[in-house]
């Protein structure tokens, strides 16, 4: 039913049956938690054959990937990632086990060096495009460098391009733009093959404008067949635009989340830039588990049967997200709606203005932690008040679903309280 039609007497039993619920829940003094995008134990689970790929027998390749050197990271894993990429091998540099520390470092260089020798970007006030809702982390390194961020909405096909464009073109402390091309954190929006060309072919005002390309998801996949994703680096050349893109990726949540291996791709002239100035950061990164992960995952091929069996784990609580809140509000509540990703390790939802902030207060008083209502914005602030991110890859099963009879409650409790209010 559409809840919004209801009227104020009828408004005011419904509310009066979910605080009878809520009051119950309270009692069972439950602690649940879907706050961040981690793998379960069974997802990690997975990966333990990966620590038999090395022993005490291993011949290691020459140079002796036991030693100190080659920063750029092992040939190997540079052709294998190049692969799932659709670049070439030149074109990567492995490191170690995070892109978002990749992400800061670039920011880093650029801010302190830079682009390419060009003029620091802390030599005055810069800015960043922010597609909304987005990647909390990916916001808070803007905050932290004191870059202006400026909000541009996500659509189902990326973000506002012709926003976007118009930004870019008019203004030169615009430096950059945040974008997770794939299963975007929280919608699990794909971009569309024209979003691709648009990004990689707009005019900017902005000579060392760099596109953040955040490819975490690429091959994370729910069902077989997945959504496709145009490959930029591709689009570039061809528009002359290579050195534009930044592209990051890592195997956080194809191995093990906290020890697997991150990449940058980029133009010849970035990765060379960027090298440039890595030398003096590292005398190189931890190649013997870089050659461990090449022995796991050995081709495309076969991380895509790993990334089948992980998709075996955590489909499930996605399919019960959409079950459940299909039943409880179907698509026209009036309070709520939410996306529908194939692929990725979050759900968008939009609770009715002005109230997930009191359903976030509600969970929390219920024992259910979710993601902080408004991270999903830059500084914090959702101007609606109304996106909640879902993270259901972490809980169990049985956890995730216990959770969501939680979450309906509080949404059902804060809009029933703020449509009564708007009635009186």
């Amino acid at each position: 039913m559409n809840y919004t039609q209801l009227s104020k007497e009828e408004l005011q039993q419904a509310l009066d049956e979910q605080n009878k619920v809520l009051a119950e829940i309270k009692k069972r003094k439950i602690s649940l938690d879907i706050s961040r995008g981690k793998p379960c134990s069974e997802q990690l689970d997975i990966t333990m054959a990966m620590l038999d790929m090395l022993n005490s027998s291993t011949q290691f390749p020459k140079p002796d990937y036991r030693n100190y050197g080659i920063v750029e990271g092992i040939p190997e894993l540079r052709a294998l990632f190049a692969k799932v990429l659709g670049v070439e091998k030149d074109e990567t540099i492995v490191c170690g086990n995070s892109s978002l520390q990749l992400m800061y470092d670039t920011i880093q260089r650029n801010m302190q060096f830079g682009v390419c020798g060009g003029k620091p970007w802390n030599d005055g006030k810069i800015k960043f495009i922010c597609p909304v809702p987005g990647y909390d982390r990916h916001f808070a390194i803007c905050n932290h460098f004191g870059i202006e961020m400026i909000n541009v909405p996500m659509t189902p096909a990326g973000p506002n391009m012709d926003l976007v464009e118009t930004l870019v073109a008019a203004d030169e402390s615009i430096k950059g733009i945040w974008c997770i091309p794939k299963y975007q954190n929280p919608t699990g929006y794909t971009f569309s093959d024209e979003t691709v060309e648009r990004l990689a072919k707009m005019n900017t005002a902005a000579k060392d404008f760099r596109i953040f390309w955040d490819n975490a998801y690429c091959v994370h996949d729910l069902y077989e067949q997945g959504d496709k994703l145009a490959n930029i680096m591709a689009v570039a050349k061809e528009a002359g635009t290579a050195d534009r893109i930044y592209e990051f990726a890592s195997t956080s949540k194809i191995t093990f989340a906290g020890a697997g291996v991150a990449v940058i791709a980029a133009s010849r002239n970035n990765i060379a830039d960027i090298l440039s100035h890595m030398k003096f950061q590292t005398i190189g990164f931890n190649k013997v588990w870089q050659y461990a992960h090449y022995l796991y995952l050995q081709s495309p091929e076969h991380i895509a049967e790993i990334m089948a069996k992980q998709a075996a784990v955590i489909r499930p609580k996605f399919e019960k997200f959409e079950e459940v809140f299909s039943e409880e509000f179907g698509e026209d509540s009036g309070i709520a709606q939410w996306t529908k990703p194939r692929g990725g390790y979050f759900i968008s939802l939009d609770v009715m203005g002005g109230c997930a902030r009191e359903v976030g207060r509600l969970c929390k008083s219920a024992g259910l932690t979710i993601t902080t209502v408004g991270d999903t914005f830059p500084y914090g602030v959702d101007d609606r008040d109304t996106n909640i991110r879902i993270a259901p890859t972490y809980a169990s099963e049985e956890d995730f679903a216990q959770a969501l009879q939680v979450l309906v409650c509080c949404i059902k409790v804060a809009c029933f309280t703020k449509l009564l209010e708007q009635k009186a």
